[in-house]
């Protein structure tokens, strides 16, 4: 398998997280594609994703899959149990919404702050941006904190008793956020604390 990726970036560390988590680090070549330069803007790179968008994986008989949450789905089920996307019907529709959540009201919303309110990846590619939009999107990536801070005031992990997808895509939109200039409050302690230990797990750390 192959995964191209800009490393470093939030999503494809979700799905750096995700293979090392199962123990497939090993079966991967990451190919370095230069966001920054606009290499996912090329019609080599396009022929694998449309969307121009990093990470996407490539399978041994060519089939590429893009998106994280996509990613995510074949990796968990290579090997053992679904331990990141769920198993029953109830885990997998649970872990799917606060995923969806995690992604929507943090990640996306960070996102969207620095790529129409900040420099983002410089003029070249930042070519139509809306600070105001920005703007509001980054009241509400700090609104998705305070709700995440809610969450795990009740439960150890986002989406309930264990480490799912859900918890790896908040993780990267709080590091995220702080890359952005957005900082979480230290009011948020359950948030925080949650943090400090799913960021010790041995797939993150690495």
């Amino acid at each position: 398998m192959k995964v191209y990726e800009f490393k470093g970036f939030p999503n494809p560390q979700r799905v750096r997280i995700a293979l090392a988590e199962k123990g497939l680090m090993g079966r991967v070549d990451f190919i370095h594609v230069d966001v920054p330069k606009g290499e996912q803007r090329k019609p080599e790179f396009l022929k694998k994703n449309p969307a121009g968008a990093v990470p996407v994986l490539e399978l041994d008989d060519g089939t590429t899959i893009a998106e994280c949450t996509a990613i995510t789905e074949y990796v968990d089920g290579l090997v053992g149990p679904r331990t990141l996307t769920g198993e029953t019907p109830v885990e997998r529709a649970t872990i799917h919404m606060m995923q969806r959540r995690a992604e929507a009201w943090v990640l996306d919303a960070v996102g969207a702050y620095f790529h129409n309110a900040t420099a983002g990846l410089g003029p070249q590619l930042e070519k139509d941006q809306n600070p105001q939009w920005g703007e509001k999107q980054r009241e509400r990536a700090l609104e998705g904190m305070r709700y995440f801070d809610e969450v795990l005031s009740t439960k150890p992990f986002v989406a309930g008793q264990t480490f799912t997808m859900a918890d790896i895509t908040l993780l990267a939109g709080l590091g995220f956020a702080r890359f952005a200039g957005i900082e979480v409050s230290p009011n948020y302690q359950n948030l925080l604390t949650w943090e400090a230990r799913v960021a010790a797990r041995p797939s993150v750390a690495a």
